[in-house]
């Protein structure tokens, strides 16, 4: 597995990323994860949809709490054919009540816990803590990656603006 050093850190400390790193241009790499029902989700589950994908170590954080939350207010303005996915790897049951709690209805949230297939085919396994990075994914209808951030500060937002707007842009 691949090992990349220098690109994140966790609350300052360096972190280690595993696998590869993706470029804007590149094919989206295929996944196998599971949503709050334990169903099978892969890329093509969204296929000839405009996705952002958004990595986040756990829902149960202040940081990916917010951040859930603020895509699914952006999501709530964007047309029908653009489908916000939020992966980590917390259970798919500790992803539904967190979910039903916080009255979350645009973003939809894939558990990585069975695989870690997202984790390893995106390059965002975070090794010293085998929590999933920070990091915003936009794949246009043909499955090619058009934006990415690796939010290099793991406990800080991403930007929000950034995606939405690479996400417009294919509309």
């Amino acid at each position: 597995m691949n090992e990349r050093t220098g690109i994140i850190t966790f609350k300052g400390n360096p972190m280690t990323l595993l696998g590869p790193e993706l470029k804007v241009g590149d094919k989206a790499p295929d996944f196998r994860v599971v949503d709050n029902g334990l169903a099978p989700v892969t890329l093509a589950s969204s296929a000839g949809k405009i996705r952002i994908i958004s990595s986040v170590p756990s829902l149960d954080t202040p940081v990916c709490d917010t951040e859930t939350r603020r895509f699914n207010q952006e999501a709530a303005a964007l047309p029908e054919n653009v489908v916000v996915l939020t992966v980590s790897l917390d259970l798919p049951f500790a992803q539904k009540r967190w979910c039903g709690a916080a009255g979350i209805e645009r973003v939809t949230t894939l558990s990585d816990y069975r695989e870690r297939s997202f984790g390893d085919a995106y390059g965002v396994v975070i090794k010293e803590l085998l929590l999933l990075g920070r990091a915003i994914f936009v794949v246009d209808a043909n499955d090619t990656i058009r934006y990415i951030q690796i939010v290099q500060e793991v406990t800080s937002e991403p930007d929000y603006a950034a995606a939405i707007a690479a996400a417009k842009a294919l509309l």
